[in-house]
């Protein structure tokens, strides 16, 4: 029996049979679209093929975050029946969440205040947090406090590496991450935007790709000049995608060939609909753990 509730928000990308199977809990972003409101529900409200769909028809989703109510309505029933909680929270550079969070804690103790729940920023985002938190429930597993297992999350979280790329440069466009102007050109001349994540928990653009195939190769190489151990990195692995399964294969089987001793296959899965609002279809993000991200 774990020793403690593990936590995280539906923005780790994770399917729902994987959460349940590995008793880990999670609360819900939201996003809009077309007039309604629908939770990020790990695809159950609107299947991720349907809600890419109607991206690539012109329909523009909006997200919000968790806010402080929804968070202590969240987490009270957990303290009420004196359950310990360590709750990893969306990163802190894509989302004010985690400061909703540690809000909602605050006014929780009041009511509560012999109860344990820890809140840590993940500075991660998609199946990279996703990764995180398999990591922190493997240390659970292992019987580990909550409080040695955020130590660890806060001690290691800057060892995770995310690199995405991005084939379709419209909902960059529409978000005004990239001008009209640029968007034009980058699709007429096939550019792939890579980017990753820095060590603020930030999005940032990092280089430009001629082509699909050039970004897969450098996506690939990417892993190879960061992940720990290079080539012979024995770690587990994660991709998420915006409806272009094909190029995570893609991604995957290269990856499966370049570093033979990963713990277990290339984990595919689909990129939830918060942040596939604001990458739009045919985005592939690769997950692992390496040196340390820098600025």
């Amino acid at each position: 029996m774990a020793s403690f509730t593990l936590s995280c928000c539906s923005t780790a990308d994770l399917p729902r049979e994987y959460f349940e199977s590995r008793d880990i809990r999670y609360t819900c972003f939201h996003f809009n679209m077309d007039g309604k409101e629908y939770p990020d529900d790990l695809g159950q409200s609107i299947p991720f093929s349907e809600f890419y769909r109607r991206i690539a028809d012109g329909a523009q989703p909006t997200t919000s975050q968790i806010n402080v109510q929804q968070y202590v309505e969240y987490f009270e029933p957990m303290l009420e029946a004196g359950e310990t909680v360590l709750h990893i929270a969306f990163s802190s550079g894509l989302s004010g969440s985690v400061n909703s969070a540690r809000m909602a804690r605050e006014t929780l103790l009041e009511t509560y205040p012999q109860a344990e729940l820890y809140i840590v920023d993940s500075l991660a985002a998609s199946s990279g947090y996703g990764l995180l938190v398999d990591a922190a429930a493997d240390l659970r597993d292992s019987g580990k406090s909550a409080q040695e297992v955020r130590d660890w999350v806060e001690e290691n979280r800057l060892d995770l590496h995310h690199w995405f790329f991005s084939t379709d440069l419209t909902s960059y466009i529409r978000g005004g991450r990239v001008t009209p102007v640029a968007g034009f050109f980058g699709t007429v001349l096939k550019i792939c935007p890579l980017l990753n994540v820095n060590d603020e928990g930030k999005l940032i653009p990092r280089q430009k790709c001629r082509g699909k195939a050039k970004a897969i190769d450098e996506i690939v190489a990417k892993m190879v000049e960061h992940a720990k151990d290079g080539v012979n990195y024995s770690g587990k692995c994660f991709i998420s995608n915006s409806a272009c399964l094909e190029d995570a294969r893609a991604v995957a089987e290269r990856i499966e060939k370049t570093f033979p001793h990963l713990n277990g296959k290339v984990m595919i899965n689909s990129i939830g609909t918060v942040i596939g609002a604001h990458t739009g279809p045919g985005t592939v993000a690769l997950f692992f753990f390496g040196d340390k991200r820098g600025a």
